[in-house]
């Protein structure tokens, strides 16, 4: 049995389903801080326990792996996330960008951090 989480393939990553699943605030903060990182390097879960619980994050990554975002890669008892930039300009230009541009600017109102991090409405 492959450890391998199942992702789907370019052509199955469909605009809805993206769309969906970046309504989330906790997964578009995971979104938003996935492309803060992407050039340097990939994320463990770990690095998203400021966001959620384990279990609820567990839930949101799956979800964002399932539409297409994100492609998790298994090492050992680690598990690495990284943004699939490459497959969603290819098949919606300019869209992650877009996104992420409009959360950075709507942070307060997303309640989000500039770093990304989900935060308490006031």
């Amino acid at each position: 049995m492959s450890r391998t989480p199942l992702h789907p393939t370019r052509e199955q990553i469909e605009l809805p389903m993206v769309l969906d699943c970046l309504s989330d605030p906790i997964r578009l903060a995971i979104v938003c801080q996935l492309a803060q990182q992407e050039r340097v390097s990939e994320l463990c879960c770990g690095d998203f326990y400021s966001l959620a619980g384990k279990s609820n994050l567990a839930y949101h990554f799956a979800k964002l792996r399932e539409c297409g975002l994100m492609l998790t890669r298994v090492a050992g008892t680690n598990r690495f996330m990284r943004l699939r930039r490459e497959d969603l300009d290819a098949r919606f230009p300019g869209l992650l960008d877009a996104v992420i541009k409009s959360a950075s600017k709507d942070a307060e109102r997303l309640l989000l951090s500039t770093e990304g991090e989900v935060i308490e409405a006031g």
